[in-house]
C-alpha cells in the first residue's frame, strides 16, 4: 500500500469513526480475541456489540 493511500484511509478514519483506548490485564485480549472469533466475530466486532447490548439491556431495565 503506498502512502498517499494510506495517507487517504487514516483521513477517511478520522472523520468517520472516534477510538476508545480499552486497557484489559495482561492476557485477556487473546481470551477476549478466541471468544469472539469462536463467535465468528472480530475483536472490535465483539466489542462493539457487548457494549451496545449492555446499553440496551440496562436502559430497558430503566424503563420498568
Amino acid at each position: 500500500m503506498g502512502k498517499t493511500s494510506s495517507a487517504a484511509k487514516n483521513r477517511y478514519n478520522e472523520k468517520a469513526y472516534d477510538r476508545v483506548h480499552v486497557v484489559v490485564t495482561k492476557g485477556q485480549k487473546e481470551v477476549i480475541a478466541a471468544f469472539a472469533t469462536a463467535r465468528g466475530e472480530s475483536l472490535n466486532g465483539f466489542i462493539n456489540r457487548a457494549i451496545a447490548e449492555a446499553m440496551e439491556r440496562e436502559n430497558a431495565e430503566q424503563e420498568e
